[in-house]
């Protein structure tokens, strides 16, 4: 029973098998989601919906696999043109300028409905009045008037603080100047 040692190029080549064959599989799985649902299979929006490069499209063992799906796709546009279940050019022409009709109709009301609004809140604020708003700023001007009385108190009360940690600083030095002279008078005795 002998192991064979893998070394860091056995590693990473299979690590790159590995993440090619993923990738691969992705793009193929891409294909068959856009047949499905009907989208228009090109190497580029393969690519695009499969989150991978361009050049893996065109790899050999893919290419081949999108190019079916872009021949089946192509087929089956001709046949819906060839049965006549396909819009003509002058009904798309037709459905186009209604569309834009529509939207033009639809810009207008969004228009009338945005100055309406805008009328309307012009006209609530006339409504509130400068009662209520004179109101306002004098409860701001007595919160103003209270919070300065606040800042001035607690000014007023650092200052005190800051003037007693002075004395008691000075105190201090000067008990343990007092102390020191009191160890040299008894040293000296």
């Amino acid at each position: 029973m002998s192991e064979t040692k893998r070394t860091p190029g056995d590693v990473l080549r299979d690590s790159r098998r590995k993440d090619s064959q993923s990738k691969r599989a992705k793009v193929l799985a891409a294909v068959d989601a856009m047949k499905a649902k009907g989208e228009t299979v090109t190497f580029l929006a393969v690519a695009r919906t499969a989150g991978v490069s361009r050049w893996l499209v065109y790899a050999e063992g893919v290419r081949e696999h999108v190019e079916a799906a872009m021949k089946s796709q192509t087929k089956a546009e001709r046949r819906t043109k060839q049965a006549g279940r396909g819009a003509s050019a002058a009904s798309l022409a037709t459905d186009l300028a209604l569309v834009r009709v529509e939207n033009r109709a639809l810009r207008e009301e969004r228009d009338r409905l945005k100055e309406a609004v805008q009328r309307s809140l012009g006209a609530q604020l006339d409504q509130a009045g400068t009662k209520e708003l004179s109101e306002r700023v004098n409860e701001l001007l007595v919160a103003v008037e209270r919070i300065t009385l606040e800042r001035d108190e607690i000014r007023a009360e650092r200052d005190d603080l800051k003037r007693r940690l002075t004395e008691t600083e000075d105190d201090l030095t000067a008990a343990r100047e007092a102390g020191k002279e009191m160890f040299r008078r008894i040293n000296r005795t």
